[in-house]
């Protein structure tokens, strides 16, 4: 034995040794959680209105007898990670374990909105994990990311060659989207005296269609790749249009970033954000732009949230070429692209909200 390794007891080296392994396994968590939404667990135990038993959930889900204990397996686990917990059920047979939902898998719902099952899918699809198995191979390359290396193109090259990813990709981003409702209602006021918003990288519209509902009267512009907007029906103070956020963006009071800069380098971002510059007022005019993004802060992030926060720093490096950032590597790039000042306001889970101003 290594003499270091001597030094230490047993007791140290077992949990060594288990500490390894959960992290070695933590697939599975992703995985088993995948299969409980594939098989509908969730909306069955919803539509049950009460604590579902075992028996009824594999009745439910029409599974062959044998499969009800790696079924009880299966919820085993994910009751250990907070996806469902269970309450005593009383019965013909006697008491029993019935399963209710919790708020993690309420969200996975996909009679409610919003509904994260999306995004769990997508994040588990066979194109986004197999780069994973080529990130040592790409620090010894030349490739811009792990994705590359893996498909011999980007994400976007690769989205625009297959339909079907780009599909499950946009009903992905689609689906967190919907948590915009909330940042809606509890930010009002950074809507509010807008009368003209364009959400840049916006997809298929649904956070302007949110912020419609709340704010009829703005004028959303859904910004995006031609491809992307193609075709989308537009209605009322909703429209699209199709072109390159680094070359032009068109002229609004206000500009929408969710979940773009973190895709893309401090150089792209400084284009991205003079590109957005240009095409609003000036803060006493009322000009801004409005930032959903992570803030990285190790020193007051719960756990959950910090760890959260780090693997998606690592999923951008991955996938493309950003990542997460610090307040002070925000406060960089936007200086960088002439902007005068920010302000950040923490009060969405692992999100922040941004307004930087001209």
């Amino acid at each position: 034995m290594d003499r270091q390794n001597n030094q230490l007891g047993a007791k140290e080296l077992y949990q060594a040794q288990s500490h390894i392994c959960k992290h070695v396994f933590s697939f599975a968590n992703s995985m088993c959680l995948n299969c409980a939404v594939q098989l509908g667990i969730p909306d069955i135990i919803h539509n049950h209105k009460q604590p579902i038993t075992l028996p009824e959930l594999v009745s439910s889900l029409h599974l062959p007898p044998g499969k009800t204990s790696s079924l009880h397996r299966l919820l085993r686990l994910l009751v250990h990670f907070g996806f469902f917990t269970t309450k005593n059920v009383n019965t013909d047979e006697g008491d029993q374990e019935g399963y209710v939902l919790t708020p993690s898998s309420r969200l996975l719902l996909k009679s409610e909105i919003p509904n994260l099952s999306p995004l769990v899918r997508a994040m588990v699809d066979p194109v986004l994990v197999t780069p994973w198995h080529f990130l040592g191979d790409w620090f010894h390359g030349s490739d811009k990311t792990a994705f590359e290396t893996a498909h011999g193109v980007g994400i976007w090259e690769f989205g625009g060659q297959n339909p079907k990813f780009s599909h499950t990709l946009n009903e992905a981003m689609a689906s967190d989207s919907e948590m915009m409702n909330f940042v809606v209602g509890e930010c009002k006021a950074v809507f509010e005296g807008l009368s003209s918003l364009a959400d840049v990288g916006g997809g298929t519209g649904r956070i302007a269609r949110i912020i419609l509902d709340a704010f009829p009267h703005i004028k959303c512009t859904v910004f995006d790749l031609p491809h992307v907007v193609a075709n989308l029906p537009e209605s009322g103070n909703l429209n699209y249009v199709g072109g390159d956020m680094f070359d032009s963006i068109p002229s609004t009071d206000a500009i929408l970033l969710k979940h773009v800069l973190h895709d893309w380098s401090d150089e792209e971002c400084v284009k991205i954000l003079k590109s957005c510059k240009e095409a609003i007022p000036s803060k006493d005019d009322g000009g801004k732009v409005i930032i959903i993004e992570m803030v990285i802060d190790g020193e007051r992030d719960e756990h959950d949230v910090a760890e959260t926060k780090l693997v998606y720093d690592i999923l951008m490096m991955v996938l493309v070429s950003g990542r997460e950032r610090t307040e002070k590597e925000w406060e960089h790039i936007f200086l960088q692209a002439g902007f005068s000042h920010y302000k950040i306001t923490p009060t969405f889970g692992a999100r922040s909200l941004i307004e930087v101003y001209p």
